[in-house]
C-alpha cells in the first residue's frame, strides 16, 4: 500500500503528518503505518536489582527512551531537547506545525494554498505553478504586483469550448470572446473593494492592440470602432491584454493585471468547496441551460452551477443585463463559501480549490507564480465581504438600433462611476462617510445662532471662478445681512469644496453663516480666527470648485452614492 493510502487507513488526512524533524529543522511529511510494525521478536528483558526491584535499562548518552515493544533505542535526542515524558502520564498536545496553519491560513480569497516549508512542499508549488497558463501582454499590465498600492484585476469568462463536456456551451468555434467581464478594484488600505461588471454587448472603440505572438515577435492587431465589448479578445487574434486597453479606452481605469477562466472555472470550484447556495424567487426550469431550481435557496455545483450562471430567458427582461445581476449574486455566494469556516478549517478543501484554481486560470507574466497568486488572494482576503460591493457600468439602450440588442455607455451616471474606482472610493465608503457627516452636522450646527449683523467673516477665492468672492460678498453684505464681511483675495490654493473656519467662540457665527449658505458638518471646520483689516478677530469662508453662484445654497458633503444598481458579498439575494 502506498503513503497516502496508509494515512487514509487510520482516517489521517495527509495534511495533518507534517512534524517537525529534530536533525534538520525542516517539517517533513510523515504516514505513519496501521499499526507498530517490528522485526525484533519480542521485548527486551529489564535488569533487577537486589530485592527483586526491575530496573529500566540504561539508554546511551543522548538518546531518549527504548520504542516500547522492541529492542531499537529511540531517536537521538538533540542536545538540550526536553526528554519524552515517562509511560503513564499525560502528554501536552503538540502544537499544530507550521505548514498546517500555513494551510489555514492562506485560504479563502482566491482560493489559493500555499504549503508547508520542505522538499515535498515545494515540488507541489511548483506542481501547481505547472497548472497555471500565462499571457504576455506587455504594457497592457503591470510587470509585477504590489502588496502595497490599490489594484486592479480585470476578470474575463471566455465563451470558449475547451474542458470536456463542455461541447454544448458557448458559440460553436469561437476563438474565446470575452463574454463575461468584471474589473476588480481593491482600494490601497484594503478596506474595500468594487466588483464593476461590463457587459459583453456594451458598444466601445476597441484601440490598436501590440500582442506578443509565440516566436516572441509582436504584432498589432488594428483597432475597430464601435463593436462589441465581447470582441475585444479573440477576434483577428486579440489577447487578453487587447481587453485591458479597451478597459482603460472605456473607463479611464488601468487594469494592472488579468485573470480569466473558461466554462470549468464554475464547475471545478463549486465543486471544490462542495457546492454554494443560490436563491431563485420562483422556480426555475429553463430549456436552454437545462437549469432546473425549486423556489428558494438550492446548492449548486459542477453542471449545475454553470447552468445557474449561464441562464438568461428565466430572469428578469431574458437579456444579459438581468444575468449579470444573476452572477454578481452567484460571486458573492462563492465568495462567502471560499471564506466560511467549513473551508478554511478543511486542508482536504484548501487542496482541492488550490487544483481547482490553478488549473481553472490563464493570467498575466505579473503575477504568474503561485506565490504571486497567493498573495493576491491574501490580500483580498483582508476586505471584509459586507465592503465588497458588486455593480455595472452604467448603460442605456443602444439610440441607433431599431431592435434593441446592444447598449451605450450613460454618460450622465458613468462618469461617477469611474471616478470613485479611480480615487480608491467605493460605494459602502461612500455611505459611512455620509453617516459620519451627518453626525458632524448634527453636532456642529446644534446650538444658538448669531445674528447676520454679527457675523464677521472674510471671503478668499479658492477654486471658484474669478469674480466669485466678490459676488458673494455684495450678496451677504446686501441680501442675508451679514455687514461684517469683506473680500480678502484669493487663497492661493485650490480646493474641491468650500469650507468655513472659526474659533470655538465663534460657534454661534458659524451657525448663522451655514444656514445661510446651505453649508453642512463637513464644511464647517472647527480651528481658529484670523484678523481683518480692522484688527478684528473673523472666521474665514474659502469658495471652493463647488461654487454654485452668488446666493446659491450649497451641499458640501462627499460624492454621493451613484444611483446605480448594487449589492454587496456579503448579503444573500434572490434571482428573480
Amino acid at each position: 500500500m502506498d503513503a497516502q493510502g496508509r494515512g487514509r487507513a487510520d482516517d489521517i488526512d495527509p495534511a495533518d503528518q507534517w512534524v517537525l524533524n529534530p536533525n534538520t529543522g525542516d517539517y517533513e511529511l510523515r504516514l505513519q503505518s496501521s499499526a507498530p510494525q517490528s522485526t525484533v521478536p519480542g521485548p527486551r528483558r529489564t535488569a533487577t536489582r537486589a530485592g527483586g526491584a526491575a530496573t529500566r535499562p540504561r539508554t546511551a548518552p543522548g538518546r531518549d527512551r527504548e520504542i516500547p515493544g522492541t529492542d531499537v533505542p529511540g531517536p537521538r535526542r538533540r542536545r538540550g531537547a526536553p526528554e519524552e515524558p515517562p509511560p503513564g502520564r499525560r502528554r501536552t498536545k503538540p502544537k499544530k506545525s507550521r505548514a498546517k496553519k500555513i494551510l489555514l491560513w492562506t485560504g479563502g480569497g482566491m482560493a489559493l494554498v500555499l504549503v508547508g516549508v520542505s522538499a515535498a512542499a515545494y515540488a507541489y508549488i511548483k506542481h501547481l505553478e505547472g497548472n497555471v497558463a500565462t499571457t504576455d501582454v506587455g504594457s497592457a499590465g503591470a510587470s509585477s504586483f504590489s502588496k502595497d498600492e490599490a489594484f486592479n484585476i480585470l476578470i474575463i469568462g471566455t465563451d470558449k469550448r475547451t474542458g470536456a463536456g463542455n461541447e454544448g456551451y458557448g458559440d460553436k468555434g469561437s476563438v474565446g470572446h470575452a463574454d463575461t467581464n468584471i474589473l476588480l478594484h481593491v482600494s490601497k488600505d484594503r478596506t474595500n473593494a468594487t466588483a464593476m461588471s461590463i457587459p459583453r454587448d456594451l458598444m466601445v472603440d476597441i484601440p490598436d492592440c501590440p500582442t506578443r505572438q509565440e516566436d516572441g515577435s509582436e504584432k498589432i492587431v488594428a483597432g475597430t470602432l464601435n463593436q462589441r465589448f465581447n470582441t475585444s479578445l479573440g477576434q483577428g487574434g486579440r489577447d487578453p491584454g487587447c481587453t485591458m486597453r479597451t478597459v482603460e479606452a472605456v473607463t479611464g481605469i488601468k487594469p494592472q493585471h488579468f485573470m480569466m477562466a473558461d466554462f470549468n472555472a464554475v464547475k471545478t470550484l463549486t465543486t471544490a468547496v462542495d457546492g454554494v447556495e443560490v436563491c431563485v424567487e420562483k422556480a426555475v426550469d429553463d430549456k436552454e441551460s437545462k437549469l432546473k431550481l425549486p423556489a428558494g435557496t438550492s446548492k449548486v455545483e459542477g453542471e449545475q452551477a454553470l447552468a445557474f450562471v449561464r441562464t438568461r430567458h428565466s430572469f428578469g427582461n431574458q437579456g444579459d443585463l438581468d444575468r449579470i445581476k444573476v452572477q454578481q449574486q452567484f460571486l458573492g455566494s462563492l465568495m462567502r463559501k471560499m471564506a466560511s469556516s467549513d473551508t478554511l478549517t478543511s486542508p482536504s478543501k484548501l487542496l482541492k480549490l488550490a487544483e481547482a484554481a490553478t488549473k481553472a486560470l490563464t493570467v498575466d507574466t505579473g503575477i504568474g507564480k503561485v506565490s504571486t497568486l497567493k498573495d493576491v488572494a491574501l490580500e483580498l482576503k483582508k476586505v471584509p465581504p459586507k465592503n465588497i460591493s458588486f455593480t455595472t457600468v452604467p448603460v442605456v439602450d443602444n439610440p441607433a438600433e431599431k431592435v434593441k440588442a446592444t447598449v451605450v455607455v450613460d454618460e450622465s451616471r458613468a462618469p461617477q462611476v469611474f471616478q470613485m474606482i479611480k480615487s480608491d472610493t467605493s460605494f459602502t465608503a461612500v455611505k459611512k462617510k455620509e453617516a459620519k457627516e451627518k453626525a458632524a452636522v448634527a453636532a456642529r450646527l446644534k446650538g444658538t445662532k448669531a445674528a447676520a449683523s454679527e457675523v464677521r467673516v472674510q471671503i478668499l477665492n479658492g477654486g471658484a471662478p474669478a469674480g466669485s468672492a466678490q459676488a458673494q460678498l455684495n450678496w451677504l453684505q446686501l441680501e442675508a445681512g451679514v455687514s461684517k464681511s469683506e473680500n480678502a483675495g484669493n487663497s492661493g490654493d485650490t480646493q474641491a469644496k468650500t469650507t468655513l473656519e472659526y474659533a470655538p467662540d465663534q460657534a454661534d457665527q458659524a451657525r448663522r453663516l451655514a444656514d445661510i449658505m446651505g453649508l453642512n458638518g463637513s464644511a464647517m471646520k472647527p480651528g481658529k480666527s484670523v484678523t481683518n483689516s480692522q484688527g478684528l478677530p473673523t472666521m474665514t469662508l474659502t469658495l471652493g470648485e463647488d461654487f454654485k453662484g452668488a446666493g446659491v445654497k450649497l451641499n458640501s458633503s462627499s460624492a454621493a452614492t451613484p444611483d446605480v444598481e448594487k449589492s454587496t458579498a456579503d448579503k444573500v439575494q434572490c434571482a428573480s
